[in-house]
């Protein structure tokens, strides 16, 4: 019995040593978009149109706007703002903010179109944004409603994209850690993204790995223009990664970094509402098959929750090698903990955290086959599993 768990207990180890030294060393948080030097400034800086989706987002969209507003680019620079049929005064407040700010003729508002069969919510306003706006601009900037950003986001995006000739960049900003539910769930989140998307395998124009995070999307527009524009994504769920992916296969070069100056203001206060964020799209990234829900609901209990279970083991070996595994996946989420800022005991937590992901995942999965689909502010998208389109549902 020792031989047999502690050949079990091989496994997990052989994979989190894979993850120390071969997976990217995302774990490290290295890419971080403020190491642009100021002097590194472009000749001539090109001009931006920023274009905002927004469905119900009065708490936040005053800030969001303003934000976008103060930033100091000294090239030309607009906005567009899609109202996604928000069904609050989301429009309103925006239209007021930018009166305070005395810069109604730099933003222009949009009303979306009713949402075609064929597309998913988001990427219908970003199409609609893109197709209202004012000037045939060298970049867009596609950026959630929820996000605040410091005054220079768009000049170091900007000047990394044109130093190294990227045709998309993103950021992930900085998510809200606050609660309890955000404290135990948050961090992972970015962990468990970082894994399956490493930001140097995404650089890396050999790979096939292509992701963005979708809150913060620079785009050149001539590779929107290459890939046939969001039409060409147009039924995806996840769709900041479906560009990304678009965009490599046709040449297009990608980065992806990380940001304490951009920072989302939504918040999660229970542990259902993360739940349910998970859930929206857990199941979409598995593609829809049981068999890759089995496999890998079989891999996050290998990975994570076979070495706590190796603790209880009635043999020292086993139980050794348990809490060294432990040991080790704390190590490698640690920088992650740091990176919010929370005290290092919160990295020991990481296999209870995959367990509750996994069932955020199983849930996913359930909530297809009940045709409920990914659902998000009262809309839901149901992937019919043959054709590969999405159905809309207010």
């Amino acid at each position: 019995m020792p031989l047999t768990l502690i050949a079990v207990g091989c496994l997990p180890l052989a994979i989190w040593l894979y993850v120390a030294v071969a997976r990217g060393n995302f774990w490290r948080l290295r890419e971080f978009d403020d190491d642009i030097a100021k002097h590194e400034s472009p000749i001539a800086w090109p001009p931006v149109v920023a274009v905002i989706p927004a469905r119900n987002e009065a708490a936040t969209i005053a800030q969001v706007l303003a934000s976008l507003l103060k930033q100091n680019y000294a090239g030309e620079f607009s906005v567009v703002l899609v109202d996604d049929h928000s069904e609050d005064a989301t429009t309103q407040i925006a239209r007021q903010t930018a009166h305070q700010l005395s810069a109604e003729s730099r933003i222009t508002f949009r009303s979306a179109a009713p949402l075609p069969p064929g597309w998913t919510g988001k990427l219908w306003a970003l199409n609609e944004g893109v197709r209202h706006a004012s000037s045939a601009p060298t970049y867009y900037w596609f950026t959630d409603a929820d996000i605040l950003h410091a005054p220079d986001t768009l000049p170091r995006l900007v000047s990394r994209a044109e130093r190294d000739h990227l045709d998309l960049a993103s950021l992930m900003v900085l998510l809200q850690a606050k609660t309890l539910p955000e404290r135990s769930l948050i961090p992972a989140f970015l962990f468990f993204f970082l894994k399956l998307y490493p930001p140097r395998w995404i650089a890396n124009p050999r790979t096939r790995t292509a992701g963005a995070a979708g809150g913060c999307i620079l785009l050149r527009s001539e590779a929107l223009q290459r890939i046939g524009g969001f039409a060409a994504i147009r039924n995806e769920v996840i769709d900041d990664c479906a560009l990304a992916r678009a965009v490599k296969h046709a040449g297009g070069r990608l980065w992806m970094g990380l940001t304490r100056a951009s920072i989302s203001l939504r918040s999660y206060t229970t542990f259902r509402e993360i739940r349910d964020l998970i859930a929206r799209t857990a199941f979409t990234q598995l593609r829809y098959s049981s068999l890759l829900l089995l496999g890998t609901l079989a891999a996050m209990f290998l990975t994570y929750l076979v070495p706590i279970a190796l603790l209880f083991a009635h043999h020292r070996t086993p139980r050794v090698l348990g809490a060294s595994i432990w040991l080790l996946m704390s190590l490698l989420y640690l920088p992650t903990i740091r990176f919010y800022r929370l005290p290092p005991a919160w990295a020991v937590t990481l296999p209870l955290t995959a367990l509750f992901y996994s069932y955020a995942t199983c849930l996913s999965a359930v909530r297809y086959w009940l045709g409920r689909g990914a659902q998000w502010k009262g809309r839901a998208q149901v992937n019919d599993g043959r054709r590969g389109w999405s159905l809309p549902f207010k």
